[in-house]
């Protein structure tokens, strides 16, 4: 299979590292001497949840959950299920989900109700991308790396049919030939 044709680099891996530092810093010091676990939505957060983790100066617990869509239908409706759930029991715990992007809003807003129904202390959302234009729904976003508009990207996991995830970049990619 081949890797998407890019056009442009939009966030450098030196640009990614920087800002990553400092919301680590910034959560560290928001949840300075308190129960934190980092939930990370597979499979397109886990290099932002891997270097995340790491700037983040304090002990965390790290969990995963993975959200499968039924076909043709998140982006409008929201409609979600879990396949993969969580292994910790939150009850009690600070949560903060750490998403690759929010655009719509829709399925990060069906995951934090979900885990708000866990009882746990709080619900956060740290995304290292937002699209405010996509939103339609209103979802707690506590920290965000960077703003994006309706552009295609690929990498630093995110992907074009499960290729690029691996770039160490955020890439456009070129729009098909219609």
């Amino acid at each position: 299979m081949n890797q998407p044709k890019i056009r442009r680099i939009v966030y450098t891996e030196e640009v990614l590292k920087a800002r990553i530092a400092e919301m680590g810093r910034e959560i560290a010091r928001d949840y300075a001497g308190q129960d934190l676990v980092l939930v990370c939505v597979l499979k397109g957060s886990l290099y932002f949840l891997a270097d995340l983790s790491r700037a983040i100066d304090m002990p965390v617990q790290l969990d995963f959950i993975t959200i499968g869509s039924y076909p043709d239908t998140t982006n409008r409706t929201g409609v979600v299920r879990i396949t993969k759930d969580l292994d910790l029991d939150i009850a009690g715990r600070h949560v903060l989900v750490i998403e690759d992007i929010v655009r719509t809003g829709l399925t990060t807003a069906y995951l934090v109700q979900n885990l708000e129904m866990r009882g746990p202390a709080s619900v956060r959302v740290c995304t290292l991308l937002v699209n405010p234009d996509q939103q339609l729904i209103n979802v707690p976003v506590a920290y965000y790396g960077f703003r994006v508009s309706g552009i295609r990207l690929v990498g630093y996991g995110m992907d074009d049919r499960e290729q690029g995830r691996n770039l160490p970049y955020i890439a456009e990619m070129e729009r098909p030939v219609p």
